[in-house]
């Protein structure tokens, strides 16, 4: 990859200049959780960011012959100052474009602020469907995948005739609408939801949650599972299987996670779920160049968030380069219907709503005591095609 090496320079020299931005470069804001419960998440953004705008100008770091400068901006992925490190980031910064968050609670109060600017968001990688839902406005765009395609992609991983299925979620927006969404989704595959149950986001102790979980489902005939949508430090699973579900039957079934997270998984070996990425998964020229320069840089593999990160910087590239302008409805037009390559291949933002069609994965989990973390092994490619994916921000 030696096309790169100049661009390291450049890309350094550039990105340490973060905040002195210049109407003349093409400026990039990142909106994101750097401090708070999705601190891990948001430093793998980041990372991604800067990896896949090196890769998208063979390290350049210009676009349209413009530099790239990266405006950084910390939310603590709360709503408030989500909201106002956009506008910041519009009025004050020369923003062209922005990308972010972490939350999606603060991606929601970031929307009104896109609209009222006028300029573009890239959501990523919140989730909630509302933000490509009836939260959306047309300066919306999203990279990350949504509720609808985490929930699509765990049904079909999971879902059966003769099923059952009990749900635990997080009582905030992504949690309610990742099971709203599975609920719809798991329908059609013929299995039987029983019951759903929220808890706070903070919370550490499931005793009573898991209590009402497991009298809902230890009678049902047939296979017993507890589907799981966490996201944040404390880990659910752990606290589930320490109140032994086996006795009743019961199973446990969660989507992907973060490596770190993917480590409590070895409790789990056999579970079954789908992910958005898994490092060892997609097969191209793209992810091999991130997990052979991610294992080079960090000495770690890529993880979820920095492919979601990688993503977003693959669209900017690609949008700017088609505009020939970073004019708002220039920008637009490019993008509705525009496919860009990304580390899972391509991506294809719907025209409705501007929500990126993706390849979701679902996987069996396999144990290696030699990998610190448990490994979602493939089982199958879930396709663009594969997924009818809601438009929710119709009336």
């Amino acid at each position: 990859m030696t096309h790169f090496i100049k661009g390291l320079a450049v890309a350094a020299a550039v990105l340490s200049g973060a905040g002195a931005a210049s109407a003349a470069d093409l400026n990039i804001a990142l909106i994101y959780g750097r401090t708070g419960p999705l601190e891990a998440y948001a430093k793998q953004t980041e990372n991604g960011l800067r990896l896949g705008l090196e890769y998208a100008t063979k390290g350049s770091m210009e676009v349209d012959g413009r530099k790239i400068n990266i405006i950084l901006k910390d939310d603590q992925s709360k709503p408030d100052l989500a909201k106002t490190a956009l506008a910041e980031a519009y009025e004050d910064d020369h923003a062209d474009i922005a990308i972010g968050t972490s939350s999606s609670a603060a991606a929601i109060a970031m929307l009104p602020v896109a609209d009222e600017h006028k300029k573009i968001l890239i959501v990523e990688p919140a989730v909630a469907d509302q933000i490509t839902g009836d939260k959306w406005n047309r300066y919306i765009f999203r990279t990350g995948r949504n509720s609808s395609q985490d929930a699509i992609s765990n049904a079909v991983a999971i879902g059966k005739p003769g099923v059952y299925v009990a749900t635990l979620g997080q009582d905030y927006a992504f949690g309610r609408d990742g099971v709203a969404a599975f609920k719809e989704a798991l329908v059609k595959t013929g299995a039987t939801l029983v019951t759903e149950e929220y808890a706070p986001a903070n919370t550490t102790d499931f005793t009573a949650s898991a209590q009402r979980l497991f009298d809902a489902l230890k009678d049902k005939p047939g296979r017993k599972i507890i589907w799981v949508i966490w996201a944040g430090g404390v880990n659910p699973l752990d606290k589930l299987q320490d109140l032994d579900p086996g006795r009743y039957g019961i199973e446990i079934s969660t989507g992907g996670n973060i490596l770190p997270a993917l480590a409590a998984y070895k409790r789990f070996p056999g579970l079954e779920g789908a992910a958005y990425y898994y490092y060892g998964i997609p097969k191209n020229p793209i992810n091999d160049w991130l997990v052979a320069e991610h294992q080079k840089r960090f000495n770690a593999p890529p993880d979820f968030f920095t492919c979601g990160g990688f993503a977003a910087a693959m669209a900017v590239v690609a949008a700017v380069e088609k505009a020939k302008s970073t004019d708002s409805e220039k920008l637009i037009a490019a993008m509705e219907g525009m496919q860009f390559e990304t580390p899972k291949g391509a991506m294809i933002f719907r025209k409705e709503d501007h929500q990126a069609l993706q390849s979701m994965y679902a996987f069996k989990i396999k144990v290696d005591p030699a990998v610190a973390w448990a490994i979602p092994e493939l089982v199958r490619e879930l396709k663009i095609e594969d997924m009818t994916i809601p438009i929710r921000n119709k009336p």
